[in-house]
């Protein structure tokens, strides 16, 4: 499935479309360049679980930021300081995969062969200097069936 994204509020917006079908345990991994709108999709899906907390930043400098105040928590990491996948064995970060929360990863690709086996993978493609081409990717049946939920609230 691909959408377009015209704004950074189109791409909130298709954050907070993904949120409504995402469920405890749930991970989505966002691909894309530097400045493509992994941070700004993650907010809008931050948005959309309903995060109290203030600004949605990304954490780089930390590697994960919580938000346990949503309706889902929400587990949201940035992976793109990650020297190799070894140096995040010491988080516990599969405990945060297969909790009853939601994963969002920025930079999933550093985590190679540790990267879950089931996700939704979002790569976020630049096209202009506002227009971004999101194109998803279901590993699993169960992400299969999100897209299929993203796709029938998109029409609607």
């Amino acid at each position: 499935m691909k959408l377009n994204s015209s704004s950074v509020r189109d791409t909130l917006n298709i954050g907070s479309l993904i949120a409504k079908t995402l469920k405890p345990a749930d991970v989505v991994c966002l691909y894309g360049e530097l400045g493509s709108g992994k941070t700004v999709l993650a907010k809008g899906i931050a948005r959309g679980l309903g995060v109290k907390t203030g600004e949605i930043i990304s954490p780089t400098f930390v590697l994960l930021r919580q938000y346990p105040d949503a309706r889902i928590p929400l587990y949201h990491f940035d992976l793109y300081r990650l020297r190799s996948p070894e140096d995040i064995l010491g988080l516990g970060y599969e405990e945060y995969l297969y909790a009853s929360g939601v994963t969002v990863i920025e930079w999933p690709d550093r985590l190679k062969y540790l990267l879950p086996q089931e996700c939704l993978n979002v790569e976020l493609i630049i096209k202009g200097a506002s227009r971004r081409l999101l194109k998803f990717k279901a590993l699993g049946a169960r992400h299969h069936r999100l897209i299929k939920e993203i796709y029938e609230n998109n029409r609607h």
